[in-house]
C-alpha cells in the first residue's frame, strides 16, 4: 500500500514538473522568436555584435531554441528578465518589438543606438520593468501615455531623444519611481501637477526642453528629493514657496528660464542645499538673507537677473562656498558711507575660487577678507564705483588666473605685487584712476594672456620685459610670451616702443592708442605673425612704415592715423582695406587707398616697366661701373711697366686687344639681368640673405663672373 502511494507521488511530481518544463520552454521559445524576429527588422546588415541572436536547427520545444546565452541577454529561471544592449550599433525602430513576448522582463537598457521612430504604446504591457533606458537615440513623437502602466518602474531614462509634446499627467501614476531623466529633448506645455505624487523620487532631470508655464507648487511634494534640474526651459512666474520643503535637495537648478518675483525666503530652509542657480531669469527684488542659513553651500549663481539692494552679509556665514556669481543686476551699497565696504566679508571659510560682481551699481572697497582670500582664482569686479588703492588690493592672492578691476574708480600706483601672480592670464585695469608708471616686475606673469591697462593716467615708457625672453636673473622669465591681448591706450606713455616687444609672438590684438609714443616703428613688430589688430593712432611716432607688414598675412584690421609718419603704405590687405579715417592725420602718406595721395614716380617711364629697369639700373650700372674701372686699371699698369712695353717693342703690336676691355665694350645690360633673373628662378625667395626697409637683397652665381649679391628695390607703384 505504501508503495502505490509513494508511486503516486513520484508521478505528480513527475507530470508537475514535466509540465512545468514544457511552460518554460515554451516561454523561452517565444521569447527567441520575438528576439529574431525585431533583429530580421533591423537596418544594418551585419549585426556583429548580434551573431549569436540563432535559433537551433532542433524541435522548436528544446531547450537548445532558448536565448539566454545570445548578447545582452540574461535569463531568470528560463526566462528573459535583463535585456542589455546598450552602445549596440543598432538601427532600426521598436515597431517589430513585440513587448508582450517578455512577461518577466525587468530590465531594459537600449540606450545610445540609432533607434528611431515612436516609442510604442505596447511598451505599457511589460508590467515587470524595473528599469528603462532608451536615451541618446533618434525616437521622436510624444511619450505615450501607457507609460504609466509600469507601475514598478524604479528608473525612466528617455534624455537625448528628439520627443516632443507634453509630458503626460500619467507619469504620475509610477509611485516606485526614484529617477526621472527627460532632458534634452523637445517637450513642450507645462509640467503635470501629477508629479508630486512621486514622493519616492529622488532625481528629476527636465533641463534643455521647451517646457513652460508656472512651476506647480505640488513640486513641493517630492519630499525625497534630491537633484532637480529644470533649468533651460520657459518657465515664468515666481518660483514656489513650497520648494522650501524639500529638505533632502542638494541641487536646484532653475536658472536660464523666464522665472519672476522674489527670491522666496523659505529657500533659505534647505539645510542640505550645495549648490543653487538661479542665473538667467527675471527675479527681483533683494538677495534673501535667509540664504546665510544655507550652511552646506559651495555655489551660488544669481547672475543676470533684476535684484537690486545689498549683499547680505549673512553671506559671509557660508564657510563652503568655492563660487559665488552675482553680476548683472542692479547690487547697490548697504549703508550710505561710500568710504566702507559693500560686500561681506567673505573667503571667511579659505575656500572662495569664483567671485563675480560685475556689472552692478556698488562701491566702497573692497573688504579685506577677499583681499587675503588665497584661495582665490576668478575675481571680477569691473563695471562698478569701487574705490581704494590699487597697490593693496588682492596682494595675497597667488593662485589668482583671472583678475577684472575695471571701470571702477581704483587709484594709486601699480606695485611689483602685481607681478607676483605666476599662473594670471588675465589682468584687465582699464578705466580707473592710476598713475605712475609701469613696474618691471610687471613682467613676471608669464602665462598672461590678455592685459590691458588703457584709459588710465599711466606715464613713463614701456617696460622692455614685456618681450624679454629668458633674462639674466637665474630661473625666472620676464616675458609675456603667452600673451595674446594688450591694451595700454588712452594713457601718457612716452618714449619709444620697444623693440623687444617684436617677441611678443602669440599677441593677437595690440593697441598703444592715444599716448605720447615717438621714434620710429620698430621693424620688428612685423616679426608678430599671429597679429590680426594693431592700433597706434594718436601718438608721435614718425618715419617710414616697415615694408615687412606685407609678410603679416594674418593682420586684418590697423590703424596709424594721427601721427606724423610718411611714405607709402605697405601693399598689404590690412592698409589696402583700411579706411580714410584709419590713415588721415599723418604728414605724407601715399599710396592706391582712397583718401591718399598716390606716391610719386621717379621717372617718366611706363608702370609696367618701371620695376624691371629700376632692378636692371640698379645691378648694372654699379657692376659695369667696377668693370669698367678694373679694365682702366689694369690698361694703365700694361702701358707704364717698363717689362710690359719693353715686350711690346720687341714683339710688336701684334698683340690683340686686352680681354678685360673687350668684356666691357661688349657689355650687354639686357644679358646680365636675364642671367640674373635665371640664376636666382625669378627671385625665388630661397635665394634672398636679408631684406631691408627699401628692398631684398639676393644671391646668384652669374655665367660670366663669380658669385655676387645684388639688391631689388620694392617698388613704389605696382602693376595696376
Amino acid at each position: 500500500m505504501l508503495e502505490k502511494q509513494l508511486c503516486l507521488v513520484s508521478l505528480v511530481l513527475f507530470v508537475t514538473l514535466f509540465s512545468s518544463t514544457i511552460n518554460v520552454t515554451s516561454v523561452s521559445v517565444k521569447e527567441a522568436n520575438a528576439l529574431i524576429t525585431w533583429k530580421v527588422s533591423l537596418q544594418s546588415t551585419n549585426h556583429s555584435l548580434l551573431t549569436s541572436w540563432v535559433l537551433s536547427p532542433h524541435d522548436n520545444i528544446s531547450t537548445s531554441a532558448t536565448p539566454c546565452s545570445w548578447f545582452g541577454v540574461t535569463c531568470n529561471n528560463g526566462n528573459v528578465n535583463r535585456l542589455n544592449l546598450t552602445n549596440s550599433s543598432l538601427n532600426g525602430t521598436l515597431d517589430n518589438f513585440v513587448f508582450s513576448s517578455f512577461p518577466n522582463l525587468a530590465y531594459s537598457d537600449l540606450s545610445m543606438n540609432n533607434l528611431f521612430g515612436v516609442i510604442p504604446p505596447l511598451i505599457g504591457s511589460l508590467s515587470k520593468l524595473i528599469y528603462l533606458d532608451l536615451s541618446v537615440n533618434q525616437f521622436s513623437g510624444n511619450i505615450p501615455p501607457q507609460i504609466g502602466l509600469l507601475t514598478n518602474l524604479d528608473t525612466l531614462h528617455l534624455v537625448e531623444n528628439q520627443l516632443n509634446g507634453s509630458i503626460p499627467q500619467e507619469i504620475g501614476q509610477l509611485k516606485s519611481l526614484t529617477d526621472l531623466a527627460l532632458y534634452t529633448n523637445s517637450l513642450s506645455g507645462p509640467i503635470p501637477a501629477s508629479l508630486g505624487n512621486l514622493r519616492k523620487l529622488a532625481r528629476l532631470y527636465l533641463y534643455e526642453n521647451d517646457l513652460s508655464g508656472p512651476i506647480p507648487p505640488e513640486m513641493g511634494n517630492i519630499v525625497n528629493l534630491v537633484e532637480l534640474y529644470m533649468d533651460t526651459n520657459n518657465f515664468t512666474g515666481p518660483i514656489p514657496s513650497t520648494l522650501g520643503k524639500l529638505n533632502n535637495l542638494t541641487v536646484l537648478h532653475l536658472y536660464n528660464n523666464h522665472l519672476s518675483g522674489f527670491i522666496p525666503q523659505e529657500i533659505g530652509k534647505l539645510k542640505s542645499l550645495q549648490d543653487l542657480s538661479f542665473e538667467i531669469n527675471n527675479l527681483n527684488g533683494s538677495i534673501p538673507t535667509s540664504f546665510g542659513d544655507l550652511s552646506s553651500l559651495t555655489l551660488l549663481h544669481l547672475w543676470n537677473n533684476q535684484l537690486s539692494g545689498s549683499i547680505p552679509k549673512e553671506l559671509g556665514n557660508l564657510k563652503f562656498l568655492t563660487n559665488l556669481e552675482l553680476s548683472e543686476n542692479q547690487l547697490s551699497e548697504m549703508d550710505d558711507n561710500q568710504f566702507s565696504s559693500n560686500l561681506p566679508e567673505l573667503c571667511q571659510g579659505g575656500k572662495l575660487v569664483n567671485f563675480t560682481v560685475n556689472h552692478n551699481q556698488l562701491t566702497g572697497t573692497i573688504p579685506q577678507s577677499l583681499k587675503n582670500c588665497s584661495s582665490l582664482a576668478r575675481a571680477c569686479f569691473d563695471e562698478n564705483q569701487f574705490i581704494g588703492n590699487i597697490s593693496e588690493d588682492l596682494g595675497a592672492s597667488p593662485n589668482l588666473v583671472y583678475i577684472d578691476l575695471s571701470y571702477n574708480n581704483f587709484s594709486g600706483e601699480l606695485s611689483e605685487i602685481w607681478g607676483r601672480f605666476p599662473n594670471l592670464r588675465l589682468r584687465n585695469l582699464a578705466r580707473n584712476n592710476i598713475t605712475g608708471s609701469i613696474p618691471p616686475g610687471l613682467g613676471n606673469s608669464i602665462q598672461l594672456h590678455r592685459l590691458d591697462l588703457s584709459s588710465n593716467r599711466l606715464v613713463g615708457e614701456i617696460p622692455k620685459e614685456f618681450g624679454k625672453f629668458n633674462g639674466s636673473i637665474p630661473g625666472i622669465l620676464e616675458n609675456y610670451q603667452n600673451l595674446f591681448h594688450l591694451n595700454l591706450s588712452n594713457n601718457k606713455f612716452s618714449q619709444k616702443i620697444p623693440i623687444q616687444m617684436g617677441k611678443l609672438f602669440h599677441l593677437t590684438e595690440m593697441d598703444l592708442s592715444n599716448n605720447f609714443l615717438t621714434g620710429e616703428i620698430p621693424s620688428k613688430l612685423t616679426n608678430l605673425k599671429s597679429l590680426e589688430m594693431l592700433n597706434l593712432s594718436h601718438n608721435n611716432l614718425s618715419g617710414l612704415i616697415p615694408m615687412g607688414f606685407e609678410d603679416m598675412h594674418g593682420l586684418a584690421f590697423v590703424d596709424i592715423s594721427y601721427n606724423p609718419l610718411q611714405g607709402p603704405i605697405p601693399m598689404s590687405s590690412a592698409f589696402m582695406n583700411a579706411s580714410i579715417e584709419a590713415l588721415q592725420g599723418n604728414k605724407g602718406l601715399c599710396g592706391n587707398v582712397k583718401g591718399l595721395l598716390p606716391c610719386k614716380i621717379p621717372s617718366a617711364l611706363p608702370k609696367h616697366t618701371l620695376v624691371k629697369r629700376t632692378l636692371v639700373l640698379i645691378i648694372v650700372i654699379p657692376l659695369g661701373g667696377a668693370l669698367l674701372l678694373l679694365g682702366a686699371f689694369t690698361g694703365l699698369l700694361s702701358i707704364f711697366d717698363p717689362r710690359k712695353r719693353k715686350s711690346q717693342v720687341e714683339e710688336g703690336d701684334t698683340q690683340p686687344p686686352n680681354e678685360d676691355l673687350l668684356s666691357i665694350s661688349i657689355f650687354d645690360g639686357r644679358a646680365m639681368y636675364n642671367d640674373i633673373v635665371k640664376a636666382t628662378k625669378d627671385f625665388d625667395a630661397t635665394y634672398c640673405i636679408g631684406k631691408g626697409g627699401y628692398g631684398a637683397v639676393y644671391k646668384a652665381k652669374l655665367p660670366s663672373t663669380n658669385i655676387v649679391a645684388m639688391k631689388k628695390l620694392y617698388p613704389l607703384i605696382r602693376e595696376g
